[in-house]
């Protein structure tokens, strides 16, 4: 699918970004007496907070034109890299100031090497930081994770940082979809786990670990009680609906950032309606640029679909929306093969379509 301009939200969830917004923010003092000194079991929640913490950090975006945030991230790599979200590091995109501090205190300044809008995913490189110091997170595997197992999450919530929250799985594949936080019509989609971790403004960009301790999402966004359901981003509190982006697409994201400074996108090659239903994602009549809905040798067209379509599966998944479609997607990578299920005229067809690949957000 080329990127697409968020009007409504489809089927997916609408949700507040979990960045913590500094404007009208309220200061908060708290003491930290320091580690106790009783031994814990490593396989102990305290035990895996212990080792992880250390490796996570917390970031202030400042952008030329004032704005800015709190986001969290944590250490990818020893050559200084850390991931975290688009939308915590979108402020000092352009000639803005990044720093990222460790829970010893130690602060560096940095720089983006690459984010992706689509995928709310960014990647950050701290200057001057030792790679001896620098101890990369475990990554597991976000594709085995089963609902009900244990969550641990790492941010700094309304600036608090190095907090450690627990919970569940609560969901996996859980459509969420939500502007980028710059102010921009440009809209992010995932696939999310959804977890009851408490996750508040702040936690943005955070490592989501699971009992081993090892990543299994970043934590992204939540969805507030506020206005109707959403809130806003320097209001809304947790409520137990929290959404992590799956590390196995976090990490191929920012993989291909560090090597080329640009995303890429799985696609279908066709736009889809993006207002909400429950029915499943119909092709438009026209593209949003005004273009042809369905790219002319395209993926969808060489499979065979037309304006008009309504898909309702991809795969074994179903799709109630344009934005469950999208971020089902981009699950995938270029070359994939996927079957689509869609309905003409109330008559129900398959058709295997192989994802094409668009490259940058600016398209």
């Amino acid at each position: 699918v080329a990127a697409l301009f968020a009007g409504g939200l489809g089927g997916g969830i609408g949700y507040t970004l979990a960045k913590n917004d500094d404007t009208g923010s309220t200061t908060v003092s708290v003491s930290d007496n320091g580690a106790s000194q009783v031994k814990r079991d490593p396989n102990s929640i305290a035990g895996v907070a212990a080792r992880a913490l250390p490796s996570t950090v917390t970031i202030e975006a400042q952008g030329s034109n004032g704005r800015g945030g709190t986001g969290t991230g944590f250490v990818f790599d020893t050559q200084g890299h850390i991931i975290t979200n688009n939308h915590v590091v979108a402020d000092a995109v352009d000639g803005g100031r990044l720093t990222a501090t460790f829970p010893d205190g130690k602060k560096y300044a940095a720089e983006v090497v690459g984010h992706a809008q689509g995928y709310d995913v960014a990647v950050i490189k701290l200057k001057d930081a030792p790679s001896s110091q620098l101890k990369p997170l475990p990554l597991g595997d976000s594709d085995k994770v089963a609902v009900g197992d244990q969550t641990i999450a790492i941010g700094a919530p309304f600036g608090l940082s190095n907090t450690v929250t627990t919970g569940i799985i609560s969901a996996k594949n859980r459509p969420v979809a939500s502007s980028d936080g710059s102010g921009e019509s440009r809209a992010s989609y995932m696939s999310a786990l959804q977890t009851d971790a408490s996750i508040n403004p702040g936690n943005s960009g955070g490592p989501l670990l699971d009992a081993r301790g090892a990543v299994i999402g970043i934590n992204s966004a939540i969805q507030s009680a506020n206005n109707g359901g959403f809130g806003s981003s320097g209001q809304s509190g947790s409520i137990g609906l929290g959404f992590a982006i799956p590390i196995n697409q976090a990490k191929y994201v920012a993989q291909q950032l560090i090597k080329t400074g640009q995303p890429v996108y799985a696609k279908i090659g066709a736009s889809v309606s993006l207002e909400e239903t429950s029915s499943g994602a119909q092709i438009t009549d026209q593209g949003v640029d005004g273009s042809d809905a369905v790219e002319p040798g395209g993926p969808a067209d060489k499979a065979g679909l037309e304006p008009g379509d309504v898909i309702t599966k991809l795969d074994d998944t179903v799709i109630d929306s344009g934005p469950t479609l999208i971020g089902e997607i981009w699950t995938h990578k270029p070359g994939d093969k996927v079957k689509i299920t869609y309905k003409r005229d109330g008559v129900e067809h398959t058709t295997e379509v192989t994802l094409g690949s668009r490259v940058g957000d600016s398209d």
